[in-house]
């Protein structure tokens, strides 16, 4: 008894599991296809390659120290060179704790990627969530995410028709 109604149970999920609607969005393609993103990107980019320069001074003037001391090591009273290699320790720690402030996981870039990027995201995930909705699919996947996707039929893809309720044209 338990066999048959594990069996007719099964029929009955997978029944139910080909009745509903699938579809796949291609994020990548559609924030590409917004200018305000590609427009965020191009900042983040600017906010990051001032920062590398930046960063690239400082490691210029620490190479700087460096080279002076090699020089000037040999004729340097031992307490001189101490503090001279005290200096270029503390400037070391400074650049690694500035690139770090800038680049690490919870830096300046992450946070203004977070205020810049994020609202156009979100926008693009409601969208998304109101076209599942209004479509009545059950899922949408991100074939950019990669998540295991490995064929996707094109008649699927839904990434047009976000992009059209978003107000913009392919």
């Amino acid at each position: 008894m338990k066999k048959i109604l594990f069996i007719a149970v099964f029929f009955i999920a997978a029944g139910a599991a080909t009745a509903q609607k699938y579809a796949y969005v291609d994020m990548e393609y559609i924030l590409n296809n917004i200018p305000a993103y590609a427009e965020a990107q191009e900042r983040l980019k600017q906010i990051s390659d001032q920062y590398q320069k930046e960063l690239e001074n400082q490691r210029g003037e620490i190479e700087k120290m460096y080279s002076a001391y090699q020089n000037e090591s040999g004729r340097l009273p031992s307490e001189t060179k101490r503090k001279r290699e005290d200096a270029i320790i503390a400037a070391e720690k400074e650049y690694k704790e500035l690139q770090r402030q800038y680049f690490g996981p919870e830096g300046t870039l992450s946070k203004k990627q977070e205020e810049i990027v994020k609202p156009i995201q979100d926008q693009v995930i409601k969208t998304v969530q109101n076209l599942a909705t209004a479509g009545g699919y059950a899922v949408i996947f991100d074939r950019a995410a990669g998540a295991g996707m490995i064929y996707a039929n094109p008649q699927f893809d839904v990434s047009d028709q976000v992009l059209q309720k978003l107000g913009y044209k392919k």
